[in-house]
């Protein structure tokens, strides 16, 4: 089925920026450094060495972004060999320089392919000098966690990039061939879990579930001198290696990279807003590709409400348009979980009022399982699912063809076959919803079906309303359980308990948007 959306589009994993222009070299001199960059870096370099977080995090966030937007819209920042005499020649400095020079390369212009090796180089220096080396630094958690989802991005856009084989040109493939090893999906792999193992993270949260540490409480920062730059990555590359195993396609490798970050509480990972909806982004979509809809509803439904009080607050970040993309992606999701497993009472009512608005005509048609609701699904899924890749390298003899698209086709394939298993299950179930038991003959007539036939019918229901946790135990999705007794199927519906919080917490929603409505009324 073809998809209404393109697949295809070269965005920065759905990252909204300004229409991208290959890098020019008209006019631009990469060893001329403003006054205005002199004094960025020399400044950056001096609160760095001073472990001063507070005014790192604001010329990373602030200084940063509005020189690129005032002076490098359509080219690159100073080379880092223009700028390194003005902050000591620091190795270590100009390996971060260099990561966000690459950075503002992939987000505003059109990397070349040397620029895509160069950056890997980069980051194998980077994270070689964190493994191997004695860092004494603090750096702020939003970088922290844009380097290591940087890292994941660029290996992904890699990838996208070297499946696409038809219109490259001879100096590209040849420079594929020579750096056959860039990007390559072991070593992404491999220094996402080294940082892990050396940052001992895993010890770390063991550790503060018994009390010994204080690593969320801290947010992760060292208050006694150390350096939180360790820990922070690896405690990142948990997400990162979820994110890196979802595009691979491996979802239940993914889950268990992130089993050591409990998500149904407050975390470090919630601190950082782009950290926080990248977490739940993949982890609510790993659980629906396992079946685990009751897990992915409660996350999606969660974060989509955090979303909804908060992104107010977040409107001048520039993570803002990824925030607003992701949050109608996860709204699509949800729409698929619901329809393929009905749980509305894990749904909050402002979430629920949202979802109603955007897809409650596209809810119905998937309901019905003919076509039009595959073509739904299929729409849906598109327009939600990650950029899956493919991991291996291209064979480079003619003719030369793109298959940057084979591994979402693959995927899509498998997600709708799975629809297509259930496509029976929606009629089972509003049957079993109007009664408390009823005979087999009685059902397999109303559904003009044989008994054998509806016995099946029944055993797939089961089967698909059920799923195997990470800890391999069989949970329930249905909020309509049966058994069988004697030809009577005897249904059992799910009560949920009442929960008075949500009912008080959406009132003061309510107040709270109404006060500030009332603020904004200007009195004559």
């Amino acid at each position: 089925m073809a998809s209404s959306y393109d697949y295809d589009e070269p965005s920065y994993d759905n990252r909204s920026y300004p229409p991208s222009s290959q890098v020019s070299d008209v006019a631009y001199d990469p060893n001329f450094v403003p006054d205005s960059v002199k004094t960025f870096v020399v400044h950056l370099y001096r609160h760095i060495r001073e472990k001063n977080v507070y005014e790192i995090h604001q010329m990373y966030e602030g200084s940063f972004q509005r020189l690129s937007e005032r002076m490098f819209r359509e080219n690159p920042w100073p080379s880092v060999e223009a700028v390194a005499p003005y902050v000591d020649n620091d190795h270590v400095f100009c390996l971060l320089y260099r990561e966000m020079w690459f950075r503002h390369v992939y987000a505003r212009l059109s990397p070349t392919g040397r620029q895509r090796i160069e950056s890997w180089d980069n980051y194998c220096s980077l994270f070689g000098v964190v493994l191997h080396g004695v860092v004494n630094m603090q750096l702020p958690n939003q970088w922290l966690w844009d380097m290591v989802d940087e890292f994941v991005y660029q290996f992904q856009s890699y990838c996208q990039y070297r499946a696409k084989l038809k219109n490259k040109t001879e100096e590209e493939l040849q420079l594929l061939r020579q750096y056959d090893q860039a990007w390559n999906v072991y070593g992404v792999l491999n220094y996402l879990q080294a940082l892990v193992e050396k940052s001992m993270i895993h010890q770390i949260l063991e550790r503060e579930k018994e009390g010994l540490e204080q690593f969320t409480a801290t947010d992760g920062y060292d208050y006694e001198g150390g350096s939180n730059v360790l820990k922070m990555l690896g405690y990142y590359s948990m997400i990162g290696l979820l994110r890196v195993h979802c595009l691979l396609g491996d979802y239940r490798t993914g889950l268990k990279c992130l089993a050591p970050i409990d998500i149904s509480q407050q975390g470090v990972y919630t601190i950082v807003i782009g950290s926080h909806i990248s977490t739940i982004y993949h982890y609510g979509f790993a659980n629906m590709m396992l079946r685990r809809y009751v897990e992915a509803i409660r996350e999606f439904n969660k974060i989509l409400l955090y979303i909804l009080k908060y992104k107010q607050y977040h409107q001048k970040s520039p993570q803002y348009d990824q925030i607003l993309k992701k949050n109608e992606q996860m709204y699509a999701l949800l729409a698929i979980c619901l329809s393929l497993c009905p749980q509305t009472k894990l749904v909050e009512e402002n979430v629920s009022t949202q979802l109603k608005d955007k897809y409650s005509e596209k809810m119905l048609k998937m309901q019905r399982y003919d076509d039009e609701a595959y073509a739904v699904y299929d729409e849906l899924f598109s327009y939600a699912c990650p950029k899956f890749i493919t991991p291996s390298a291209p064979v480079l003899e003619e003719p030369l063809t793109n298959y940057n698209q084979d591994a979402y086709r693959l995927q899509l394939k498998l997600f709708l076959y799975e629809v297509k298993q259930q496509q029976l299950l929606a009629g089972v179930r509003s049957f079993l919803k109007l009664y408390s038991t009823i005979s087999i003959g009685k059902l397999a007539t109303y559904m003009e079906v044989d008994e054998p036939t509806l016995r099946t019918i029944l055993m797939t229901y089961k089967h698909k309303m059920h799923a195997v946790d990470s800890d391999g135990k069989i949970i329930p999705n249905a909020d309509v359980d049966f058994y069988i007794d004697e030809d009577i199927i005897h249904v059992v519906e799910s009560k949920s308990a009442k929960r008075y919080g949500d009912y008080f917490l959406r009132q003061i929603l309510k107040f709270e948007e109404m006060i500030s409505e009332l603020d904004r009324v200007k009195l004559d």
